[in-house]
């Protein structure tokens, strides 16, 4: 099915016009297809998105400013975010060491036994885009890495 289909729109001004209804629709589809796979686990894409962070830099900890900095989502108020995991167990928080001024965030092994979970699951939603085969995957993310410019 085309996006003419999905929006029910069988003309668009350019064909630059149709590529920005595709990716903001894509977009979308993709944010609401993770969110089914993480909510029933009582996490947000944002949060599953800090998670992630926090367990590459594991067990160091990071900086709420490093978080904003790799955050996909760079509206999220990553301060919020944290909060909610700490409330959940899944990270702690402390005053840093070194700046007094700055707060780390490590994450838990309540938060690394939830990812290792969600891991397969994310698998299984990732599989969704193998329609695309590896030359095309590698394409797509040259031509939106273009894109962004």
């Amino acid at each position: 099915m085309g996006i003419e289909a999905d929006v029910k729109q069988t003309k668009f001004k350019t064909v630059h016009n149709k590529v920005i209804v595709n990716l903001m629709y894509t977009s979308n589809w993709l944010y609401n297809s993770q969110l089914g796979v993480l909510k029933p686990h009582g996490l947000t894409v944002q949060q599953y998105n800090v998670l992630r962070i926090l367990r590459g830099q594991s067990p160091n900890p990071v900086r709420i400013n490093d978080i904003i900095e790799r955050m996909l989502d760079k509206m999220s108020n990553a301060s919020r975010l944290v909060d909610k995991l700490l409330q959940k167990g899944l990270v702690k928080r402390s005053t840093s060491g070194i700046d007094r001024r700055a707060v780390d965030v490590v994450i838990t092994q309540a938060g690394l036994d939830l990812l290792a979970q969600l891991d397969e699951y994310q698998t299984n939603w990732e599989s969704r885009l193998h329609t695309l085969d590896e030359a095309e995957a590698n394409e797509l993310s040259l031509l939106l890495d273009k894109l962004r410019g």
